[in-house]
């Protein structure tokens, strides 16, 4: 046994209230050692004068003041200074030791020379059955395994062993080779220093012999060792260090010829390692993952010491240290976790999608949509409405979604729509022909729609009846309807993705796969419909409020995460709207600026809103009750709303009063949103101003009513009431499709706006030359009733979608751009100028196009189209084409400059901003990736987002 013990104890309060009861603690047990230290020194890191009290009141020979910052390694190379006999105790403030803990620590080096290190059996300070940490060792790579931690203690491993190391926490260390090894290495950061001294003492000849019998119990609180994973703080610290440890360790360790190809992996196996943390749902690891590699990758001088300070200890192989790493077999069954092992039976049930009726409702909307749109199985392009056609190739479709040069304008440089994305997704579900994803949108709307219903409420019951109403009641919303009717593809898309963005929103508390999913939901939402925008913030915003009050703010960051990447794609367009001092144009609606059918802002129009129904027609029962039952009134139709409205109504009074309270609210917003959309006008139809769609505010009303009426139907009828249940669902799916009857049979009536193409909106030989050009530029001017002539200028062989900019269409006041095109306007249907063709080939515009007013036609308009044809035909240098569809075509036979390129600051800024939100967006994409883990943990909750019917009776 060595003659003498020196116990080093450090201190670290970090204005814990804990600090010095634990301090009390441990001391005592150091006084009720069989075997006393013959010498404490205390180091207090950090001043703390209830700690300071306890540690002057001790018998230490002396207490070694510090800063607070100062880490454990550094703390006792303070007392090495006053070390005095043959071994030093390794201590903290919260290692409290049981009586004969020094006693067989001793023991244990007496045993054999050879031993360097005795490491104690860690157990929790607060529950001693419960084993902290027994041994270290680690992997062929370097990650730290711990031999036994968090196993009920029951004397399974009280067996002295020859390990590789332990826990820095308690260690016995011979004073020579404490003094030979230089102490703990400061540059671990203060994790894995057991590890690395084990490492290193086995290398200088030394062993480190376990003694379980010699139990520490410890706290997790203390300046030694990681702190406990509580709170974001603490778990990135832990993360930083832990990470910061194995780094130094792997280029300490190594070979000399490899340390240059380890430092030069540094950061892309940190990029690997964020996709991977990213794919285990772990985000915050992700920065102190990089701040770790950053760290390696320029701490060359505590590298240098660290390697020379083994080369000068070093008197045995590494090969000696092989059979004491773990091996990948044993590593693979300490990590494969058996779900049937946990002890947590899964408390979710099937999600029943066939046997509970789901998949058959589905396809059945699949037979109805294709007897309600049987043209469209033929059609190659949708056309009609505010629809147009897509680009034809998927790099055209990318380009029209970044920054730079749009498509339509003379050199404007704008941010894209985010719309633009969204199209460009869909597009490229079809990367042969792009358009042709509108068709195939359209066609499997109905029972996509029905789909997303279903899945929206199975987060309200597990009722498959009433799972079936809400994906049936979805799917016959007015809004819905109109929006397919009339040719909106942006309220399509809103309809369909509302119900995900449920599904996954209503869980972003519980895990990052939801959080993940809904953000990019979210993004897709708003972008096509961005006057949504307020409304689905007012409800992310009370979601954190409610968390921080009923979950203590635990899962508060993921549902901030959700806004992330919508912030991400809308800042470059935030940024041109307030540029050119239009904020209001943020909320325009995206695509093709088209007025179409719609309710009016007058009190009538809103009332009509507040009935469900987006347009001034009642989905379509005006002219249907005028040609078969003039005598009945058209606002008797609103009655057919009535059992799901007052079905939403009665939720906030059922024992599930807290869902149903905050889906009418939902439904309240989405109203109101609704009422404040078909009031606002910012984009512009030639010289019209066209008022923001309200649709999309119903649809968010909708999904509000929809979601109430379930819970009332689950929560307000007791079980034994599955009659009343039944036909009341009944009644609300049998009124629902009375009132489609019209939209449903509209374009067999030919009361649709949706139409055969065109594949192009200029005609068919200026599409063909600009099919495979982007740079193909066309003048289109349009005579308007009032003699004005419009021109807009078209790049490419067609005005597209996804082409759309908001930052164009909701212009209020004129660009130079503007300036310069009304000029060549003004030049070209003016007989007198003539270089105006020559002007136009110097900007690249190829062809001239004098397409009809729309309408029909005013004398002004006459006038002024034929004045303009005499003009143009005119021209030297302008080659009529021909009378198309689209109007006269003219083109330019002088050399046609080509189209003016972005600058370098333009393309570096386009570059910058995609980079930026492909990482975002990939990182979303990353995190809504379900894994193994994700689904265990989700299987081990309940679908149903709060309490159960049956549990609140």
């Amino acid at each position: 046994m060595p003659a003498r013990v020196h116990a080093f104890l450090v201190v670290r309060p970090e204005g814990r209230t804990t600090a010095a009861l634990h301090l009390k603690r441990t001391l005592a047990a150091l006084e009720a050692q069989t075997r006393k230290p013959d010498t404490l020194t205390i180091v207090m890191c950090g001043g703390d004068k209830a700690v300071a009290d306890v540690a002057g009141s001790s018998r230490a020979e002396g207490v070694i003041t510090a800063a607070a910052s100062t880490s454990y390694a550094h703390a006792l190379s303070l007392a090495t200074s006053r070390l005095t006999g043959e071994a030093v105790w390794l201590l903290a403030q919260d290692t409290a030791p049981e009586p004969e803990a020094l006693a067989r620590l001793a023991g244990a080096l007496e045993l054999s020379p050879s031993i360097s290190v005795a490491a104690p059996k860690l157990v929790d300070g607060e529950n001693r059955q419960q084993i902290v940490s027994l041994g270290v060792s680690m992997t062929r790579y370097g990650r730290t395994v711990e031999i036994v931690e968090d196993e009920l203690d029951q004397g399974q491993h009280d067996v002295k062993a020859d390990a590789m190391a332990a826990d820095v926490r308690g260690l016995l260390v011979r004073a020579d080779a404490w003094r030979q090894l230089g102490g703990l290495d400061p540059a671990l950061a203060g994790a894995d220093e057991g590890l690395d001294l084990g490492v290193r003492a086995r290398l200088a000849g030394g062993r480190v012999e376990l003694v379980p019998r010699a139990i520490v119990a410890v706290d997790g609180d203390g300046v030694a060792g990681l702190p406990l994973p509580q709170g974001g703080k603490r778990i990135r610290r832990r993360v930083f260090a832990v990470r910061t440890a194995q780094l130094h360790r792997r280029l300490v360790y190594a070979p000399a010829a490899s340390v240059a190809l380890h430092w030069l992996s540094l950061l892309p196996l940190a990029l690997w390692r964020t996709i991977l943390k990213l794919l285990a749902k772990e985000p915050a690891s992700v920065v102190p993952e990089w701040a770790a590699a950053i760290l390696a990758l320029v701490r060359w001088r505590a590298i240098s010491r660290a390697r020379a300070g083994i080369r000068r200890t070093r008197r045995s192989s590494w090969a000696l240290i092989a059979p004491l790493r773990v091996g990948r077999e044993t590593l693979r069954e300490r990590l494969d976790i058996d779900p049937d092992e946990t002890g947590e039976a899964p408390r979710r049930s099937d999600l029943a999608l066939f046997s509970g009726g789901g998949a058959w409702v589905v396809l059945a909307a699949l037979l109805l949509s294709a007897a309600v749109f049987p043209a469209l199985l033929a059609w190659p392009v949708l056309g009609g409405g505010a629809i147009a056609p897509l680009r034809e190739t998927l790099a055209g479709l990318w380009t029209d979604a970044g920054y730079g040069i749009r498509s339509t304008g003379l050199n404007i440089v704008a941010a894209a729509d985010p719309f633009a994305a969204v199209v460009a997704v869909l597009g490229s579900l079809w990367p042969g022909d792009p358009s042709r994803a509108v068709v195939f949108l359209w066609l499997l709307a109905l029972p996509l729609a029905v789909l997303g219903g279903w899945f929206a409420v199975t987060r309200i019951t597990e009722r498959s009846l009433l799972r079936i109403t809400a994906g049936v009641a979805w799917a016959l919303a007015p809004t819905f309807w109109s929006a397919l009717i009339d040719g909106r593809p942006t309220g399509v898309i809103v309809h369909l993705l509302l119900p995900w963005l449920f599904y996954a929103g209503s869980v972003v508390h519980r895990s990052w796969t939801a959080a993940g999913a809904a953000s990019l939901l979210m993004a897709a939402t708003i972008a096509s419909a961005p006057s949504l925008g307020p409304a689905l913030v007012v409800l992310w915003l009370g979601a954190i409020i409610l968390t921080i009050i009923m979950r203590a703010g635990r899962g508060a960051g993921r549902i901030v995460w959700t806004m992330v990447p919508t912030a991400v794609l809308f800042a470059p367009l935030v940024w041109t709207q307030l540029r050119l001092q239009n904020p209001w144009g943020l909320l325009a609606d995206p695509g093709v600026v088209w007025a179409g059918p719609t309710a009016s802002a007058d009190s009538t129009g809103r009332a009509l809103l507040a009935a469900g129904f987006p347009s001034g027609d009642f989905g379509g029962w005006t002219s249907i009750l005028q040609d078969l039952a003039p005598g009945v009134p058209v606002w008797s139709v609103v009655f057919l709303t009535v059992p799901i409205v007052v079905l939403a109504l009665l939720a906030p009074l059922t024992p599930r009063w807290l869902p149903g309270m905050v889906l009418v609210v939902f439904a309240a917003l989405g109203i109101g949103t609704a009422i404040l959309q078909v009031g606002i006008a910012v984009s512009f139809d030639n010289a019209d101003a066209v008022a923001i769609w309200p649709g999309t505010g119903l649809s968010l009303a909708w999904m509000g009513i929809v979601g109430a009426a379930v819970v009332t139907l689950e929560a307000g009828l007791v079980p034994r009431q599955n009659v009343a249940r039944a036909v009341s669902a009944t009644v609300v799916m049998t009124t629902l499709a009375v009132l489609a009857i019209p939209a449903l049979t509209a374009v067999n009536r030919e009361q649709s706006a949706l139409t055969n193409g065109p594949t192009s909106t200029l005609p068919a030989y200026v599409a063909a030359q600009g099919r495979d050009d982007a740079s193909v530029g066309t003048i289109v001017l349009t005579p308007l009733e009032d003699g004005s002539v419009v021109a807009e200028i078209i790049w490419g062989g067609s005005e597209t979608i996804g082409g759309q900019s908001t930052a164009i269409n909701t212009r209020v006041t004129a660009t130079a751009s503007d300036d310069e095109t009304a000029a060549l306007t003004s030049a070209l249907v003016t007989a007198t100028s003539s270089d105006a063709v020559s002007q136009l080939a110097s900007e690249g515009i190829g062809f001239v196009l004098l397409a009809p007013s729309p309408g029909s036609e005013t004398d002004e308009a006459r006038t002024i189209r034929l004045s303009a044809q005499t003009a143009l035909n005119q021209r030297e240098n302008l080659d009529a084409v021909g009378d198309t569809e689209k109007g006269l075509l003219w083109r330019v036979t002088d050399d046609v400059a080509p189209r003016a390129e972005a600058s370098i600051f333009v393309r570096e800024t386009g570059r910058l901003i995609a980079i930026v939100q492909l990482l975002i967006f990939g990182a979303a994409v990353l995190l809504a990736v379900p894994t193994s883990a994700s689904r265990r943990a989700a299987r081990r909750t309940s679908r149903i987002v709060g309490p159960h019917a049956q549990e609140v009776r």
